[in-house]
């Protein structure tokens, strides 16, 4: 482990890593929270807001540096809230030069302001590293069903996917340029946990988020395992995923909410004129799980609406599944009371 993460065992250390200067010639840092257990271990990063403005992840990594759990930790946890720094400050997924830092690794210490902390973050955290989890949510507008994707023909990868504790799964091949695929070239097992929309909390996905990391932390090594007699059902890895797209411009109605089973030519959504003339019907092209959608009403033709995920076989399973994870991960409705007036289900 680098010198700078080599902290005294049973403690912890808020440790910045400068990145660049802003046009103030202030100094803008990546801070990191280092904490090392008393034990030897392995050494996981959990980062959130590399796309700036998806903040789910970063209440992830709050709660888990305070999750009584932590006290038995084993090996070091390097939390980091904020990596896209200038995206956060500014509520943008991207980076001042417009570039998407998750398509900038392993970047260069000589190349863009993307390309620059996309080198520091990789060469000064993910290097000393043996596992990582990375945390997104969907981009505005637009939200996700809690779900990993991971490289499921790794056996590393596939072993974390599935202890994570939520129900969609995802086999998704890496990306060029994207912290996985940099990850995966140097043996380090990362996943992506997806939860969310962008600028919103969702408490269902943070509290998913949350138990996830735990759980992965346990199957490396890092907690004790857990005393619960309750066996997790593994979930059932859809290997493949599309979007439905709009067939016209105009107003979108949402029949179908995220997490919906659907059948082949069920209409999930009417696109319709404002003058309510016309209305064009958006059907599934195939059986699956709706594991994301679009919020914005308004929809030019061809913009994706649904992402829907295919199984070749048990999608019922599936579908009860997420329902008992929605049951299980339900704000308590004594911290969160519900409104005083019933209304019906807006989607």
């Amino acid at each position: 482990m680098a010198d700078k993460f080599d902290i005294t065992p049973g403690s912890g250390e808020l440790i910045r890593l400068p990145v660049a200067r802003l046009y103030t010639h202030n100094d803008l840092s990546i801070e990191v929270q280092a904490v090392r257990g008393k034990r030897s271990g392995p050494t996981l990063f959990v980062s959130a807001a590399i796309h700036g403005d998806e903040i789910n992840g970063v209440e992830i990594v709050r709660r888990l540096l305070q999750h009584p759990a932590m006290k038995n930790l084993r090996g070091t946890l390097l939390a980091i809230p904020i990596v896209n720094v200038h995206g956060f400050l500014n509520n943008s997924r991207y980076l001042p030069d417009g570039r998407d830092l998750n398509r900038s690794f392993p970047g260069s210490s000589k190349g863009s302001l993307a390309g620059r902390v996309a080198h520091t973050f990789m060469n000064e955290i993910v290097t000393h590293c043996t596992h990582g989890i990375d945390l997104h949510t969907g981009a505005r507008h637009r939200g996700n069903l809690p779900q990993i994707r991971a490289d499921m023909n790794n056996p590393a990868t596939a072993g974390m996917a599935k202890i994570f504790g939520v129900p969609a799964v995802l086999h998704s091949r890496v990306r060029d340029g994207s912290l996985r695929e940099v990850a995966a070239d140097i043996d380090i097992p990362v996943i992506t946990y997806e939860a969310g929309e962008a600028l919103r909390f969702d408490e269902v996905a943070i509290r998913a988020g949350v138990n996830g990391v735990i759980n992965v932390m346990r199957h490396i090594g890092m907690l004790p395992a857990s005393r619960s007699k309750r066996m997790k059902p593994f979930p059932i890895i859809s290997e493949e995923s599309y979007w439905v797209r709009a067939s016209e411009s105009g107003i979108l109605r949402a029949l179908v909410p995220n997490g919906a089973k659907v059948e082949k030519g069920d209409v999930i959504a009417l696109v319709s004129d404002p003058f309510g003339s016309k209305s064009d019907e958006i059907r599934a092209p195939s059986a699956g799980i709706i594991i994301g959608r679009t919020f914005l009403p308004l929809v030019h033709e061809g913009e994706a609406l649904f992402h829907i995920a295919r199984y070749s076989t048990q999608i019922d399973r599936v579908h009860s599944r997420l329902e008992a994870f929605h049951e299980q991960h339900e704000p308590d409705t004594e911290k969160y009371p519900p409104s005083d007036v019933d209304e019906p289900p807006i989607y």
